[in-house]
């Protein structure tokens, strides 16, 4: 039962923008120190409910966050900004128990993942402007 209750809670959720975003979780995202004040974040998306969990871009970074209200040791929260990352791989079809996600390799070698669920042509959407975002701005600290 717990895996058709996952589907169908990710199935709930959609891709948002940063101008959709309610400030409570704009202030979530800051609080967690995944956001600056003159920060943008692009487009965003929960698996699960946004003060657990989300994925996103901005105009300065690639980010993702866990979090485990029963056990802070199981909170995961990554990012890299956009010069620190060597590279970025798209996986559509990760397999009945994941979303389709963004690989992302930093320059020291360690990885994350950024989570996207919806239509065929919203992932397409957000990885292509994630990538994009990403190679117009990885040569800038």
């Amino acid at each position: 039962m717990l895996p058709f209750l996952f589907v169908f809670l990710a199935a709930c959720n959609h891709i948002q923008t940063g101008k959709t975003l309610s400030k409570k979780v704009i202030d979530r995202i800051q609080r967690l120190n995944l956001l600056d004040k003159d920060e943008k974040i692009y487009k965003f998306y929960s698996e699960f409910k946004s003060d657990v969990a989300g994925n996103f871009f901005t105009d300065k970074r690639l980010a993702k966050y866990w979090i485990d209200k029963k056990d802070k040791t199981k909170d995961q929260i990554s990012f890299a900004y956009y010069p620190d990352i060597k590279s970025i791989d798209t996986v559509y079809h990760p397999g009945a128990t994941y979303c389709p996600y963004l690989l992302v390799t930093k320059e020291n070698g360690s990885q994350f993942k950024v989570f996207v669920d919806g239509t065929q042509k919203e992932i397409k959407e957000f990885f292509e402007e994630a990538i994009d975002e990403w190679k117009q701005n990885k040569t800038t600290k």
